[in-house]
């Protein structure tokens, strides 16, 4: 029986696609620990009423993150969009741990 397409190219393809995964995993891994570090912002964020989204903050990191994305060989339009949304996301959490913690002061009174 011959082998189909699919299943000569998985067998081609196999050791990159491992090396894929495992990068895969370690940026996930990066991200995680990112948002941590965006829980504990957020947390600081609330303790001294400042905004989620600072707007020079936002561009710097954008800009410093796509001038990077260069140096690596990545289309620079793709860093951007990345960082976009890994910042409205971090934005998102912040507003939402707000939200909480306000609640839960209206509860206590």
């Amino acid at each position: 029986m011959k082998e189909s397409n699919q299943q000569r190219a998985a067998k081609i393809l196999k050791p990159y696609r491992k090396q894929i995964d495992q990068l895969d995993t370690q940026i996930l891994k990066l991200l995680g620990k990112r948002f941590d570090v965006v829980r504990k912002v957020a947390k600081t964020k609330i303790k001294y009423d400042l905004p989620s989204f600072l707007h020079d903050r936002v561009e710097e990191v954008r800009n410093t993150r796509v001038a990077q994305a260069k140096k690596y060989g990545i289309d620079p339009g793709f860093a951007y969009n990345l960082y976009s949304a890994i910042i409205y996301t971090s934005c998102g959490m912040e507003d939402e741990m707000k939200t909480a913690q306000l609640k839960s002061k209206k509860k206590r009174k």
